[in-house]
């Protein structure tokens, strides 16, 4: 009976053509919306992460509330006996110096007069000390638009809009203005290395990037970082375990009345990152639920009008003696057909797509002009196991409860009324 129903369904196009055809469209959107959706909201927390907050992020109590001001003169002290400490008590996590801060930049003329200036954000981080990861959590590498990285002290890497807004290129000298820990002015001529774009307005629009024991001779800042990030040796974030790590952290080193006092933050407790977390975890089911009732909504409509159309067919079929049960058996027999057949070219169709954005992505610069959340401005999907199986249902319960409830109809139909309207 399968064997010859798939053969009726095969071989009747204006019964299975259509249908397989809708079925596929409706489930290969639903895996692209899915992974992609995916793709940005996985994006937009490593880039959190990787810049500014860490897994966990240990700052002073006074400058965790003046962070975004970049305040040095707030910054931690004896950072190097800290993370000697934290290595022993937590050697599953690697711990990491930067300090960040904003400062002026001058390019000189051919004269050495200013011939542009204007406000950046900087991050020191460890450059040239074996083994450190922070030109890959960065990913320096690939997002080096011209140059190489830093080789030697006193030699940076500054964004890409930034070189080409002042006409600056790779050997180019400039001067970096700011404050020392104590107030004092503090300046420091650097060599451009390279320029970078890392996809992300927020950053692209100014940043300077150089070596901290760099930036700890430039500002006074000797044994002392604005942050020590922690990040867990697997990569992936674990908000539990952060959380738990943060609450022996503190109970061990936080003074109460002390605002200089060491404390440790996990992501979603800085600022913003918790609500940034949680619309991760929600938007993502949120869309895709709509989304795919929606779909559902669409395919159930066509399973049912496809078995309207057939009342004819179903009036004859009881006429010469078949009965109703077996008819709607056979219906649902071929929506399940239809499904499955619709489902898995649909599914290979999406993640087809879903590849494609996953490598090369959607550039949305037009989108995030001036944005100062950190969201990337080429928006990749990403693939995850859930899109081999999530337009199971749209394509194939949503079909085959269409199926059904257009065969219900068939128990409606007045056996001894079928010859009267077969005859219209």
């Amino acid at each position: 009976m399968i064997k010859f129903l798939i053969k009726g369904v095969i071989r009747d196009k204006n019964r299975s053509l259509m249908p397989v055809i809708i079925v596929s469209l409706g489930v290969a959107i639903t895996v692209v919306i899915h992974s992609w959706l995916n793709g940005i909201m996985d994006e937009s927390l490593k880039l959190n992460m990787n810049f500014n907050n860490g897994h966990v992020r240990i700052m002073t109590r006074a400058y965790a509330e003046e962070a975004n001001q970049m305040p040095l003169d707030l910054a931690l002290l004896d950072v190097n006996n800290l993370i000697n400490e934290l290595q022993v008590s937590y050697p599953d996590i690697e711990w990491v110096s930067r300090i960040k801060f904003g400062a002026l930049i001058d390019f000189p003329d051919s004269t050495g007069e200013t011939r542009a200036q204007g406000p950046v954000v900087g991050w020191a981080i460890d450059l040239f000390s074996p083994g450190s990861k922070e030109t890959e959590r960065f990913n320096i590498t690939n997002a080096i638009v011209a140059g190489q990285l830093p080789s030697e002290p006193s030699h940076a890497l500054i964004s890409a809009d930034l070189a080409e807004r002042f006409r600056v290129k790779p050997g180019d000298r400039f001067t970096l203005f700011g404050t020392t820990m104590e107030g004092s002015l503090a300046f420091r001529n650097f060599i451009v290395s390279g320029t970078l774009r890392f996809g992300t307005e927020a950053i692209d629009r100014g940043a300077v990037i150089t070596d901290l024991n760099d930036a700890r001779q430039t500002f006074s800042m000797e044994d002392a970082a604005t942050e020590i990030l922690g990040f867990f040796r697997n990569s992936e974030y674990d908000d539990e375990k952060a959380l738990t790590l943060e609450e022996a952290f503190n109970d061990k080193h936080t003074v109460t009345d002390d605002e200089f006092s060491p404390e440790m933050f996990s992501f979603s407790h800085q600022e913003g990152m918790g609500d940034l977390l949680a619309i991760t975890k929600i938007m993502n089911f949120i869309f895709v639920f709509v989304f795919v009732a929606a779909m559902s909504v669409v395919l159930w409509n066509t399973g049912l009008l496809g078995g309207l159309r057939r009342y004819s067919e179903f009036g004859i079929r009881l006429a010469i003696g078949e009965s109703k049960g077996h008819i709607f058996k056979t219906l649902l027999a071929e929506g399940v057909v239809i499904g499955i057949v619709g489902t898995i070219c649909g599914t290979a169709l999406g993640l087809a797509g879903s590849y494609f954005l996953q490598e090369y992505g959607l550039d949305m610069t037009g989108w995030m002009k001036n944005a100062s959340l950190m969201f990337p401005t080429v928006a990749r999907a990403y693939i995850t196991p859930a899109a081999f199986y999530i337009g199971i249902i749209p394509g194939l319960i949503s079909t085959t409860l269409g199926n059904a409830l257009a065969g219900s109809l068939i128990y409606k139909r007045d056996t001894s009324k079928l010859f009267k309207e077969l005859e219209v």
